[in-house]
């Protein structure tokens, strides 16, 4: 298993900051002003230097005024689009949905 911070998949999780921050209208530097984190956070995080944890994900995408629940959805969406499902789980599966069917039984 590659490391996650040099995957495609986080790829796209970049390219998604760096598409949203652009839409916003925003530099780097008026991000992390708006986060309270010195410039070089942003850039770090938008060339994969740094990893950025789900709260900070969260944190972001306020900052852009965006809904992260919905950046997250379109983002596994991309995601499940590159990458075949784990063996094992058919399409479509959640794994979460199995549990239900087990608890209602």
């Amino acid at each position: 298993m590659t490391d996650s911070i040099h995957s495609p998949e986080y790829k796209l999780v970049l390219a998604k900051l760096v598409e949203m921050r652009s839409d916003a209208g925003l530099t780097q530097r008026e991000l992390a002003i708006k986060l309270g984190r010195e410039h070089s956070f942003v850039w770090r995080i938008e060339t994969g230097k740094r990893r950025l944890d789900v709260v900070e994900f969260y944190w972001v995408c306020k900052a852009l005024r965006r809904n992260a629940a919905v950046v997250y959805r379109e983002l596994i969406r991309e995601i499940a689009a590159l990458m075949p499902p784990p063996a094992g789980l058919p399409m479509g599966t959640e794994s979460g949905a199995s549990r239900k069917t087990r608890r209602q039984k």
